[in-house]
């Protein structure tokens, strides 16, 4: 890859990260101030008092799209999950309640995404094309969004006051923001693996006049988080949750595949020498196992699926901390106090 613009690329990634932690720093504090203040007054919105929580979720992150999978044909969600290529997403959010069945939740996170064809179990043929379709992908996420929560037991019990189990369900949407640069692998004849950004090599021609449907895709894209959790109050102040968050996201290039293979000879008219030598290779890994002999696809031959954009999901562990009092006022306290089990007789 071009040095220069690797570093254009490194140095992007690097600003969009200072950024993204700067606004989770500010809303931290935001919330801070906010509690603190909470202390002597609490926030009244529609005679219910409110509550900040902040908190940071951390678990897998799963690929959902045209590269590896499961076994057999592709499947969608959990049914299409290869976990071999498992990777990591933490994050940190901070959510207001304005009553004790709804929320809005700010958060932000970073993570990996990740596909490989040659991992996929084999047990029939089903499988063997994507097998021998042998691509690769990684790339780093970075996404910020806005969401809702509901929490449906306390909404049927909104009315009843001394309702607060420990134990509550809900559930989560919203928009978001999120940011991916895929790369690809080659292997040379010692065995060393070697990534390349895939968009600049355009592997399917986007960009091209050659195919006029086919626009460059941009980096930088809109997804709807959707999911469910269980959070569970250790006490009054502290919250553990599990929840599974998936993105539903309206590109089909998080992984650079996408339709059909084009003509390599493209890549020399389009691309400099380096990146048009690099394109040729990356493009078009066959490794033969359906069709015997067969060193490339003749093109448009099918290297993707078009009809169904990418997604991914993430399981995570969530930590969260209530800012400001936790109970309605001194009363509430002093009773809740007195009704704790003695930690010695």
């Amino acid at each position: 890859m071009n040095p220069i613009l690797r570093k254009r690329n490194l140095f992007l990634m690097k600003k969009r990260l200072h950024t993204l932690c700067l606004t989770s720093f500010m809303i931290l504090i935001l919330c801070v101030a906010l509690s603190e203040t909470s202390y002597s007054q609490s926030i009244i919105i529609g005679n219910e008092k409110s509550r900040f929580d902040i908190g940071l979720n951390i678990g897998p992150s799963f690929f959902l799209g045209d590269l590896g999978g499961h076994a057999g044909k592709g499947q969608r969600f959990i049914k299409d999950l290869n976990l071999p290529v498992t990777q990591l997403m933490v994050g940190a959010f901070a959510t207001y309640y304005p009553n004790e069945w709804m929320g809005v939740r700010l958060a932000a996170q970073y993570g990996k995404l990740a596909g490989e064809d040659k991992l996929i179990t084999t047990k029939g043929e089903n499988e063997l094309y994507r097998k021998q379709r042998n691509l690769d992908f990684r790339t780093n996420i970075f996404e910020t969004y806005l969401a809702g929560e509901i929490y449906p037991i306390m909404l049927l019990h909104k009315n009843d006051p001394d309702y607060s189990p420990r134990l509550r369900p809900y559930g989560v949407i919203g928009v978001g923001y999120f940011h991916f640069n895929p790369q690809g692998s080659l292997t040379d004849a010692n065995g060393k693996k070697t990534w390349y950004y895939l968009r600049p090599l355009h592997t399917e021609g986007e960009g091209f006049p050659e195919y006029p449907d086919r626009k460059e895709y941009s980096l930088n894209q809109i997804n709807i988080p959707m999911g469910t959790g269980l959070k569970y109050y250790v006490s009054p102040r502290i919250t553990l949750s599990l929840e599974i968050l998936l993105r539903k996201t309206f590109t089909d290039y998080i992984d650079d595949v996408s339709t059909t293979y084009i003509d390599p000879n493209l890549f020399d008219k389009y691309l400099s020498p380096q990146n048009a030598a690099i394109a040729r290779q990356i493009s078009d890994k066959v490794f033969a196992i359906v069709n015997p002999g067969l060193t490339r696809n003749s093109p448009g031959t099918q290297r993707g699926n078009p009809n169904q954009n990418d997604s991914y999901f993430t399981t995570f562990l969530k930590f969260g901390i209530r800012l400001g009092p936790v109970y309605k006022d001194r009363y509430d306290q002093n009773v809740a106090s007195r009704m704790r089990c003695p930690s010695r007789f």
